[in-house]
C-alpha cells in the first residue's frame, strides 16, 4: 500500500463516518470531500466539475421531471383506485396486487414520488384489513426498493453504476434497459413471498391508524360535488358504485331540484344536476372528481384561466376567535368579492357538517381550503382573521394534455430499450416538450428536481475517479482476490463475486446507495480484470446489491419516508431487513453467474 492509497483510504473512511454521524446533509459532505481531493492535488479542477456534467447525472434529473409529470397527470390516482377495488376480495389477494402494483410502478417512476403517493392507500387498506399502519409501510418502502431494480431506469443507482463502467470499459455495451429484470424478477418473487409470509409477525403494531388518519388529512372536509349529464354515477346508487369504498369519503345529502335528501343516500339512484354534500379529504375528492366526471366548486364558479393561473395556490387556513366573520355564513360575508379568494371546503372538528357550504355559518377555529391568488393569500394572512396553515399540493384541474406524460414516459423507456434513442436523449426531449405543451411549468420542473441528490452523485463521481487513479481500486481488488485465491478455483470467481456483494450491502446500510455506487463499481472493475474475467458480471452484482438497503432506515431514503408514520425503531429494520438481505445475498451468489456467466477476457 502506497500513501496516496493510505490517505485516498482516509478520505472515504472520514466520508462514511460523516455519512453515518448526519453531522452535516449529505451534499455538503460530499462537497467538502470533493474539496479535500481536489486541494491534494489528485484531481484536476477540470475532473473535479465533471460530475455536474456527467450523462447519468444529467439523466437522473430529467427523470424526476419526467416522474413529475406523470404523477401530476392523475394516473398514478387513477391506479390506486382501480387498485381499491380489487383489495375487496380478500386480504391476501388485496396485499398482493398492492405489491405488485407499486413494484411495477417503481420500474419507471421514481421511488420517492412513488412511496409518497401510496402511503395514503397503505394506511387506507391497514384500516380495511384491521391491521396496525406499521404492518404495511415498511413493505411498501421495501417493495418499491425491490421494483427499481427491474429497469435501468428504476433506479438512479443503476444509471450511475451504467455511466461508470461504460467511462471504464468503453469497448463494452451499456447495460440493457430490462436486462436488470432477469434477477430483478427473481428479487421481486422472493420479496413479495417474504413480505407476505414472514413480516407480517416480524413486525410489531406500532401505530394506530386514527392517529395517521388524523396526520394525512384522510377526513373531515365539507364540499360539493355536482353530477354532469355523462358521470358514470347516472342511474346507479353510491353502494353500486362504491363511493365510500372507493374514495373513503362520505355522502351525507343530496340536494335535487332544491330539495334536501337525506335518507337512504347509499341506496338512492343519482340523477344529472344533483348536488352531493360529500366528507373526506381534498385528494380523494380530486380522485372521484376524475374518475366519476363530477364537477367541484371551483369548475362551476371559477374560469378556466382562474384554475390555471400560475400566481394561484391552495392553501389551508384556520379562522381565528379575533374575526368579525365568526356568526356569519359565507353568503352573507360574500368571501369571494371581499377577499378576492374562494372557498373549495371546510372542516369543523368534532361536528359532521351538512349544508350548501355557501349556508354554513362559520365559527373560531373552522378550518378552510382557500384557492386563490398568492398576493391576496397574503392579505388573508396578514388580515388577523385567518390563520395560513399551509400551501396544500393538489391540481384542480387536470391538463387537457394529462395523457401526453404516460406517452413521453413510455416512449422514452420503448425507444432506450429499443436502443434507438440513448436514454439520456429521450428524456432531455420529453421533458423539452412536456415544458413546451405546458404539461408542466419551468417552476415545476426545477421544483421536481432533488437537488440534494443531483448534488451528492455530481460531487462524488471525482471520487471514483481518485480511486481509480490513486491505484486504490486495484489494491482492493487485490485484496479480494487473495481472499478469493483462498477458495478452490473452480470456486473463485463466485467467491469474489459473493464478496463484492456482501461489501456493497454492508456500506450502503450505512451511507447512501449512489455513495456506494461510485465506490465499490470501479473496485469489481478491477477485481475482475485482476481474474481475467469480464466485469460485467460483477458490475450487476454492485447494482443490485446498491439497492438491496432493507437492515437499516438510513440506507434508502424511502425507509425513512416511512419510519415516522410507522411508529417504527431501528431494531424493526434489522429484524426484518436482515433476513431478506441474506437471502437475497445467496440467492445473487448463486444465480448471477448464471444470468450472466463468467466470461474470460484478455488481460
Amino acid at each position: 500500500m502506497t500513501l496516496e492509497i493510505a490517505i485516498v483510504l482516509g478520505v472515504i473512511t472520514l466520508m462514511f463516518i460523516l455519512f453515518v454521524g448526519e453531522l452535516f446533509p449529505l451534499d455538503v459532505t460530499a462537497l467538502s470531500i470533493l474539496a479535500v481531493v481536489l486541494v491534494l492535488g489528485y484531481i484536476s479542477p477540470e475532473e473535479a466539475i465533471s460530475g455536474f456534467a456527467n450523462p447519468a447525472v444529467i439523466t437522473i434529473a430529467l427523470l424526476f421531471v419526467l416522474s413529475h409529470a406523470l404523477q401530476k397527470s392523475g394516473i398514478l390516482e387513477y391506479m390506486v383506485i382501480r387498485l381499491n377495488k380489487l383489495t375487496e376480495r380478500s386480504r391476501f389477494l388485496g396485499l398482493f396486487v398492492f405489491l405488485i402494483s407499486v413494484a411495477l410502478a417503481s420500474a419507471f417512476v421514481n421511488n420517492t414520488a412513488i412511496v409518497a403517493i401510496f402511503i395514503p392507500l397503505t394506511i387506507r387498506l391497514a384500516q380495511k384489513y384491521n391491521l396496525s399502519p406499521s404492518k404495511l409501510l415498511m413493505p411498501l418502502s421495501y417493495i418499491a426498493i425491490i421494483g427499481g431494480t427491474l429497469t435501468l431506469v428504476g433506479t438512479s443507482t443503476n444509471l450511475l453504476v451504467n455511466s461508470i463502467y461504460v467511462n471504464t470499459i468503453p469497448s463494452s455495451p451499456p447495460l440493457g434497459m430490462f436486462e436488470f429484470a432477469k434477477f430483478g424478477l427473481v428479487m421481486l418473487v422472493i420479496g413479495v413471498a417474504y413480505l407476505l409470509i414472514a413480516v407480517p409477525f416480524l413486525i410489531p403494531s406500532r401505530t394506530v391508524t386514527s392517529s395517521l388518519t388524523k396526520s394525512y388529512h384522510m377526513g373531515g372536509y365539507l364540499t360539493e360535488l355536482k353530477v354532469s349529464e355523462e358521470s358514470p354515477l347516472v342511474g346507479r346508487t353510491c353502494k353500486e358504485r362504491a363511493v365510500n369504498k372507493n374514495y373513503d369519503i362520505t355522502v351525507l345529502d343530496i340536494l335535487r331540484d332544491g330539495k334536501l335528501i337525506s335518507k337512504n343516500i347509499r341506496d338512492t339512484i343519482i340523477y344529472p344536476e344533483d348536488i352531493l354534500f360529500v366528507r373526506g379529504s381534498l385528494e380523494n375528492f380530486l380522485r372521484m372528481k376524475e374518475v366519476e366526471k363530477v364537477t367541484m366548486l371551483t369548475d362551476e364558479k371559477l374560469t378556466q384561466d382562474e384554475l390555471i393561473h400560475d400566481d394561484n395556490t391552495l392553501v389551508e387556513c384556520l379562522i381565528t376567535n379575533r374575526t368579525d366573520l365568526v356568526g356569519k355564513s359565507l353568503m352573507e360575508i360574500n368571501f369571494r368579492r371581499r377577499f378576492g379568494s374562494f372557498i373549495l371546503a371546510i372542516r369543523r372538528e368534532g361536528e359532521i357538517l351538512r349544508k350548501k357550504i355557501a349556508h354554513v355559518v362559520l365559527q373560531a377555529f373552522d378550518t378552510l381550503l382557500i384557492y386563490g391568488p398568492i398576493e391576496k393569500i397574503k392579505e388573508l394572512s396578514d388580515s388577523g382573521d385567518f390563520i395560513v396553515l399551509g400551501e396544500i399540493e393538489a391540481t384542480l384541474q387536470k391538463h387537457k394534455y394529462w395523457w401526453v406524460s404516460v406517452a413521453v414516459i413510455l416512449g422514452t423507456v420503448i425507444l432506450a430499450a429499443l436502443g434507438i434513442v440513448p436514454i439520456l436523449k429521450g428524456a432531455l426531449i420529453g421533458a423539452i416538450f412536456l415544458l413546451v405543451i405546458r404539461v408542466i411549468t419551468a417552476n415545476e420542473a426545477y421544483q421536481s428536481i432533488n437537488w440534494q441528490v443531483i448534488v451528492l452523485i455530481a460531487a462524488l463521481i471525482p471520487l471514483g475517479i481518485v480511486i481509480q487513479k490513486s491505484g486504490t481500486s486495484f489494491w482492493i481488488g487485490t485484496v479480494l482476490n487473495d481472499i478469493a485465491n483462498a477458495f478452490d478455483p473452480l470456486i473463485r470467481p463466485t467467491i469474489m463475486l459473493s464478496l463484492i456483494y456482501l461489501v456493497t450491502i454492508i456500506l450502503t446500510e450505512m451511507t447512501s446507495n449512489a455513495a456506494t455506487a461510485i465506490i465499490m463499481t470501479p473496485i469489481a472493475i478491477s477485481a475482475a480484470q485482476q481474474m481475467g474475467l469480464d466485469p460485467r458480471t460483477f458490475v450487476f452484482a454492485v447494482c443490485f446489491a446498491a439497492s438491496a438497503s432493507f437492515i437499516t432506515p438510513i440506507g434508502y431514503q424511502t425507509n425513512l419516508m416511512v419510519y415516522s408514520p410507522g411508529g417504527y425503531k431501528f431494531t424493526d429494520y434489522v429484524r426484518v431487513g436482515l433476513p431478506l438481505a441474506i437471502v437475497l445475498w445467496c440467492m445473487a451468489t448463486w444465480l448471477i453467474p448464471i444470468l450472466w456467466p463468467f466470461a474470460s477476457i484478455n488481460v
